[in-house]
């Protein structure tokens, strides 16, 4: 008896655990609240089929390793830091990637594969690009 109620408290606890950690799955971009329904429809695609591989924060992706001895074969590239054309995406989405060895192909097609190319070409690289425009800043008052 003392078995069977245990059975199911600890059911209901796994079954509030479960339900409080599905209930933080919601939207996690932070894109701008007047950004285009394709390119927030582009980032809602990429959250889905390639944040196990690839990391980038704007959607809360965290698929790829931050350090070099901590990467695994299947890590894709960090968008955080990765600055994109949509040609560029466009290539890797229909030929899975550069070498073709881990990413599958045609993971998204049509126009959810343009929708894809362009959230990642417009916010992949933010990092990158943050990172340069600091140190272009710092440049032009050095020469004050």
């Amino acid at each position: 008896m003392l078995c069977a109620v245990m059975r199911r408290v600890l059911t209901i606890a796994f079954a509030l655990a479960a339900a409080v950690s599905f209930s933080a799955c919601g939207d996690k971009s932070n894109l701008p609240a007047d950004e285009s329904a394709s390119v927030k429809r582009g980032a809602e695609l990429f959250a889905e089929r390639c944040h196990g591989c690839h990391t980038m924060d704007t959607v809360g992706a965290e698929g790829g390793a931050s350090e070099v001895r901590d990467r695994e074969r299947v890590d894709g590239p960090n968008f955080n830091v990765r600055v994109e054309s949509k040609e560029n995406v466009l290539y890797a989405i229909r030929n899975g990637g550069y070498s073709g060895a881990i990413m599958p192909e045609n993971i998204v097609v049509g126009k959810d594969a343009d929708m894809v190319a362009d959230f990642l070409s417009k916010y992949a690289g933010g990092q990158a690009k943050e990172q340069r425009s600091n140190s272009e800043n710092k440049v032009q008052d050095s020469a004050r």
